[in-house]
């Protein structure tokens, strides 16, 4: 195969900076309350679950607008899109801080918020196309979703601090002073592309959007895919949410249920780097997905039989590391097989069923009255049935951009 040799550019660092930091925003107005929320509920005067709705909004809310969004990142470009998505954010997240205590001011700014998240959340694998070489993408894909983590760190650790020394509306408005900053530092920094592509003579050519969406809706792997996205992200997400209660019913201590979730979010912010740049250097993505889910599964199942605090550190560790390791690959092995669909909307397709995955929340919920008030019998049945999805990614085919000769 003929061997080709781009240009990169050095800005490409910056762009990538400047759009990890309002992706570490956003996620930060998103779970700001999660560790308030008691505080938050009594400043507003109203109850825990109007509280646990103003994070929900998010999962609810992307649904309709992942393909909008798509559609605008592969139509308008990377820098406007997101930015507009940028703007959304911090718009609605000052809105929220000049009304502290105004419980419709702030589930107004959250819906603001939550329109603008999918513009940022399905850009990832476009800006790793637009702006990175092919050997690359994986792991910038997989930096990117760092930043994701960092902002749920910052916000659960972060929160109670300010709101101690701050005050409740102290701390919404440094957060959204933070985002509005950020905002305007992305929308000077940025830059849509590159001045010379960061891929061959051929591949930048990208389908028209519907087109590319009836490319990808066609393609079986994109199906067996997203189940495991599915599944796998249900499983993490589910143990970041219903830790108190999972904790209780393995006789674990607050503060132990703090240290594992965290341990599960410093698990994902390592595997999220090492795991996409091991796919890159070995130049494949299967095999990678493949062993990575069936550790996943192993993990689940010692999470939900296992016993003793030492293992749970072990086993809460590696459930982050391999399935926030996954995803990435995942994002960019879709990206791969749909060519020449917009990277825009594949990104937004996987996003999408990731956001989705809270539904299994709201069903192992559902489910735990039935088992005697316990969720391991739920993390037993998702561990299977991410077993069945991991065997039938053995019929997916390995990316042709990773079976192909040498790119540059």
């Amino acid at each position: 195969m003929r061997e080709y040799t781009v240009k990169l550019y050095p800005y490409r660092w910056v762009v990538l900076a400047v759009f990890m930091l309002i992706n570490v925003m956003v996620q930060v107005l998103w779970i700001c309350y999660a560790p308030v929320a008691s505080i938050a509920a009594a400043a507003y005067g109203v109850q825990r679950a109007d509280i646990d709705l103003l994070a929900n909004l998010f999962m609810l809310i992307y649904i309709p607008i992942a393909f909008p969004a798509a559609w605008a990142i592969d139509t308008f470009g990377f820098k406007k899109a997101v930015g507009f998505g940028a703007t959304l954010m911090a718009v609605f997240g000052l809105l929220r801080a000049f009304f502290p205590l105004n419980y419709s001011a702030a589930l107004i700014g959250t819906i603001g918020i939550s329109i603008g998240q999918p513009f940022l959340l399905n850009a990832f694998t476009k800006l790793a196309a637009e702006w990175f070489p092919q050997k690359q993408r994986a792991t910038i894909t997989g930096v990117i979703f760092l930043s994701l983590f960092l902002g749920i760190g910052l916000g659960e650790t972060l929160g109670p601090g300010m709101v101690t020394h701050l005050g409740f509306p102290g701390m919404q408005l440094a957060y959204a002073i933070a985002a509005a900053v950020s905002t305007v530092i992305f929308l000077f920094f940025a830059r849509t592309k590159p001045p010379t592509p960061a891929s061959p003579p051929g591949e930048e050519v990208r389908a028209l959007v519907f087109d590319g969406l009836k490319k990808i809706l066609k393609n079986r792997n994109v199906y067996l895919l997203s189940l495991s996205l599915f599944l796998g992200s249900g499983i993490v997400n589910g143990v970041f949410t219903l830790i108190d209660g999972l904790g209780k019913e393995k006789r674990l201590t607050m503060d132990q249920g703090v240290l594992l979730t965290a341990l599960l979010l410093l698990g994902g912010i390592v595997g999220s780097v090492l795991i996409p740049a091991l796919s890159d250097g070995i130049r494949r993505r299967k095999p990678i997905m493949i062993v990575g889910l069936f550790v996943a599964v192993l993990a689940t199942i010692g999470l939900a039989l296992g016993n003793g605090f030492i293992f749970e550190v072990i086993i809460f560790f590696v459930l982050g590391f391999c399935v926030t390791g996954f995803t990435p690959v995942a994002y960019q092995y879709g990206a791969e097989i749909t060519f020449p669909a917009p990277e825009g909307t594949s990104n937004g397709i996987f996003a999408l069923v990731v956001q989705a995955s809270g539904l299994l929340i709201v069903l192992m919920d559902a489910l735990r009255g039935v088992f005697n008030d316990s969720y391991i019998p739920s993390f037993i049945g998702l561990a299977i049935l991410l077993a069945l999805s991991g065997i039938l990614l053995f019929f997916l085919k390995e990316s042709p951009k990773m079976l192909g000769g040498k790119i540059k």
